[in-house]
């Protein structure tokens, strides 16, 4: 059953509208018509079975039939404070790091990012839309948000207030994410009280050994992904799949 992203505003308790570009994808390209069930998702995480009553090429209209007990949201929500790419790799990141489950991304600017990206990253539009289209094709009950870009400074200002500071290091041995949790639970922490993560990814070229130093005083914990150095593009997805496998739903119930 197809799955649309309308404003709550587009919909009351006996109707929803769908408005905007999934409109022509309605009629030009999935050629649904009146009488068919789809699902409406309100945006805010509430999600509607609806059959549609009218195919317009301004607007579709759908009958509400009920609400749907769906929330396919993890228990955590994770930040993604990603160091800035070169090339197309933001929109890779933004896609199946939605797919995984990620709440927020910020791009993250730290001292080894080339400052040609610095001036050229004007992507927000084309990233929310990706955000958008993955949330679809995965059945996320939200949206993710890709925000404006931000500093390190400003990144380690929120970064400090979440449950659990993450950043993954190559330089890091023998301490990863298993240990990680080892490590919590021998301190007596409920690790279910953990509801929001922040992960921290270098850029091409890593961290400088400063910036780790005051993410260590900061209470980071500085992890390894594992023997093998991984992408800038590939950190983010390791990283949450392992706290999501840990802490969230990847891998299905225990």
């Amino acid at each position: 059953m197809h799955k649309f992203f309308t404003p709550a505003c587009n919909i009351t308790q006996t109707e929803g509208k769908i408005i905007g570009e999934d409109v022509k994808h309605i009629y030009k390209v999935l050629r649904l018509s009146e009488g068919e069930k789809v699902v409406l998702n309100n945006c805010e995480g509430t999600e509607y079975l609806g059959e549609i009553a009218f195919v317009g090429k301004q607007e579709v209209v759908v009958n509400i039939i009920n609400v749907l007990d769906i929330d396919n949201e993890s228990k955590v929500k994770i930040t993604l404070f990603q160091g800035l790419p070169k090339g197309q790799k933001m929109d890779l990141i933004v896609q199946k790091g939605t797919e995984l489950g990620i709440t927020e991304f910020v791009p993250t600017i730290t001292s080894r990012v080339d400052v040609k990206i610095k001036g050229e990253f004007k992507k927000l539009d084309r990233l929310n839309r990706i955000a958008l289209e993955a949330s679809k094709q995965s059945k996320r009950s939200i949206i993710p948000k890709v925000r404006e870009v931000i500093n390190f400074d400003e990144a380690l200002e929120e970064l400090i207030k979440m449950d659990l500071l993450l950043v993954p290091y190559e330089n890091a041995e023998e301490f990863g994410i298993k240990t990680l949790v080892k490590e919590l639970n021998k301190k007596g922490l409920d690790i279910n009280n953990i509801k929001n993560i922040g992960i921290l990814i270098g850029p091409e070229g890593g961290f400088e050994e400063e910036e780790i130093n005051i993410l260590k005083e900061k209470g980071a914990y500085i992890v390894t992904l594992g023997n093998r150095i991984l992408r800038t593009e590939t950190a983010g997805f390791v990283a949450t799949s392992l706290i999501q496998y840990e802490l969230g739903d990847l891998g299905g119930k225990s």
